[in-house]
């Protein structure tokens, strides 16, 4: 992978991940409709994601201009899904928009309840 987002993921290093986000970044979730604003916000969903996803890889990665497609793998519990991170960055390379997809419904249903329940 060569987006830095991704090559922080992959190394585990959340706070190498988090610096490559806008401080206005939007973050677009598959499970709500009403996107996410802030970095501040975004850290804790990435943060919690992270705990969720069992598994988690990239396995590919595609680049236009300045938006990349990250597609991953991953399990929820005895789910399997499939994804895609899309990172729309800004005139100083960082992300300002995060747009999730998953598949199949039944992986985002399993990602949806296990996040509501972490959040209490």
């Amino acid at each position: 992978m060569n987006h830095p987002f991704a090559q922080a993921v992959l190394a585990d290093d959340h706070d190498a991940a988090l610096a490559t986000l806008a401080d206005d970044v939007e973050f677009r979730s598959p499970a709500v409709y009403k996107p996410y604003q802030g970095k501040e916000t975004v850290a804790r969903i990435l943060r919690l994601v992270a705990t969720v996803f069992e598994n988690f890889r990239y396995t590919a990665e595609w680049r236009d201009g300045r938006t990349t497609i990250l597609f991953f793998e991953a399990n929820v519990g005895d789910r399997d899904l499939q994804g895609i991170d899309i990172l729309e960055e800004n005139a100083d390379g960082l992300v300002e928009t995060f747009t999730v997809m998953i598949r199949p419904l039944s992986g985002l249903q399993a990602v949806a309840r296990t996040m509501t329940e972490r959040l209490g």
